[in-house]
């Protein structure tokens, strides 16, 4: 099992909760199958239990399916062929990496317990014992604290992951801490919870076998997805995101009889959907993206797919929705318009762009960026700090190679409720569209990091904001992506003669304190 990467669960990917996801993996397949409608999670930050109240793993099976390889159902169960679990490894990796695992079988009026340290076993019971709790597998367990470095489980993630669970399984109740989560629409429930801004039309939600979207249309620019393939979040997208951009794009086109461009057609959408898939393919091994072509070996293409249920189905629903369909159709037609509106203004500033490449006296460049085959482009980094006094600092301590650094001359326009228009009219932001090489999409981003680099002061979080609200108007995707970053400054800086320490809270100011000793 391959968890992304450790972390100390401060990031929503760090591998405490790709832990978790195995153990609860197992319990979704349970209700999949129709066993067992409720699953309790309790944690502490540190501990985590979970209970479902499916069938319970046999009891005779318990030692093999906790602690050795391949000895789950999934390998020869027509009931996994649509289950994006890893046949029998998850629960055995969470046994492996973690200091206590405590795992407890309920079935059919007896039960089996073993307790594990680092997946050695420390207690077997070899006999069945009489229970009179309902069937279902308990487990507990608490990372490896050598592993995940002060780790803790922040509870919005921990909420948002159980969500994702109940909108993708319609009926189905997961308590955490005392706090239930149960979806009656399912992904409708998703969008309807996760909406920036009220929509321009009632959500849109269509089913078909295997396949379920989402969608509704607000005012903003860009696109957002929720994807899933078989109840895994793939937040990078994939084949099935890819093939309902296009076959949405089909669709409207063909109901409207006109020829929309693709941009203006996607322009404000946001969207859920989840399809299932007979042995997925991913393109990574925390199976973020998906790369299958078809929905089955040797079965229909995925393109395919999703486009005949989309022609299918959401024409007949714009056609028995005229009011929904002329409000997206609006949406479209003001897109339109407004990009044609910018194409006067456009050609003067990319001319503009062109010579701040060269002459961008605000820009200092660094020589490797993202949108070129070097092999450190991922580290390549953008500052953005208020002016010339602010970057004068970072210019000097910068590794030249993959760090740059862009001075803005004062506090940017607030550019919230405004239209794309400001881009091209504000020299400030047109540098910087520029400066990064979003104009179009992020396909030429130059940076992987664009890192706000403003002051510890009430002006440098202005600017901050300001800046934060720019780029969640026009460049969402910089954001969702994970591209756009904050710089922590230090709130303390600790001296005496010979060493100077910089803290980032109290607790970090009195261990320098007790570090320099007396008289700091």
């Amino acid at each position: 099992m391959y968890i992304g990467k450790l972390g100390d669960g401060s990031s929503e990917d760090d591998g405490i909760y790709v832990l978790l996801k195995e153990v609860l993996d197992n319990c979704i397949d349970e209700f999949v199958m129709g066993f067992g409608k409720q699953i309790d999670v309790e944690t502490d930050g540190q501990s985590v239990t979970v209970r479902d109240h499916g069938r319970g793993i046999p009891l005779e099976k318990l030692l093999d399916c906790s602690s050795k390889i391949n000895t789950g159902a999934k390998y020869d169960s027509e009931a996994f062929k649509k289950s994006v679990g890893l046949n029998g490894v998850g629960i055995k990796a969470v046994n492996a990496l973690s200091t206590n695992f405590d795992i407890q079988s309920f079935r059919e009026g007896e039960t089996r317990r073993i307790e594990y340290s680092c997946g050695n076993p420390l207690s077997v019971d070899k006999k069945n014992k009489k229970s009179a709790e309902a069937n279902g597998t308990f487990i507990s367990y608490t990372p490896d604290a050598e592993m995940f470095k002060k780790f803790r489980y922040r509870n919005e993630y921990v909420e948002r992951m159980l969500r994702y669970y109940t909108y993708l399984n319609r009926g189905l109740t997961i308590s955490y801490n005392g706090k239930k989560f149960r979806s009656k629409d399912g992904l409708k429930d998703l969008l309807r919870e996760n909406l920036a801004e009220d929509p321009l039309y009632p959500i849109i939600h269509i089913e078909g076998n295997d396949i379920e979207v989402a969608f509704t249309h607000i005012e903003q620019y860009g696109e957002d997805y929720f994807s899933f393939v078989n109840g895994q979040h793939t937040t990078q997208g994939g084949t099935h995101q890819a093939a309902f951009r296009e076959a949405f794009v089909k669709t409207v086109r063909d109901f409207a009889k006109k020829t929309f461009d693709a941009p203006d057609v996607r322009s404000g959408l946001v969207a859920a959907i989840s399809v299932k898939v007979q042995e997925p393919v991913f393109e990574s091994q925390t199976k973020t993206k998906l790369g299958s072509l078809t929905v089955a070996p040797e079965g229909e293409s995925m393109r395919l797919f999703v486009g005949n249920f989309l022609k299918e189905k959401l024409d007949n629903f714009l056609h028995k929705n005229p009011a929904s369909a002329e409000a997206m159709l609006e949406k479209i037609q003001r897109s339109e318009r407004e990009r044609k509106e910018l194409k006067g203004i456009q050609k003067i500033a990319r001319e503009r762009a062109k010579k701040s490449k060269v002459h961008n006296r605000k820009l200092r460049d660094c020589r490797v960026h993202l949108n070129t085959k070097d092999k450190n482009r991922f580290k390549s980094t953008l500052f953005i700090t208020e002016g010339d006094s602010a970057s004068g600092s970072i210019t000097k301590a910068r590794d030249v190679q993959t760090q740059g650094v862009f001075s803005l001359k004062g506090k940017p326009l607030n550019s919230f409720g405004l239209t794309r228009k400001v881009v091209y009219e504000n020299e400030e932001f047109n540098l910087i569209q520029a400066a990064l090489g979003i104009e179009e999409d992020l396909e030429d981003l130059r940076y992987n990091q664009v890192v706000i680099a403003t002051d510890a002061d009430v002006d440098g979080m202005h600017i901050r904001l300001l800046l934060i609200t720019f780029f969640l108007q026009f460049f969402p995707e910089l954001i969702r992506q994970g591209h756009l970053f904050v710089l922590q400054t230090p709130l303390f800086r600790v001296r005496n003669k010979k060493t100077t320490l910089y803290c980032y809270d109290d607790a970090e100011r009195e261990a320098a304190l007790k570090t320099l000793g007396k008289n700091p």
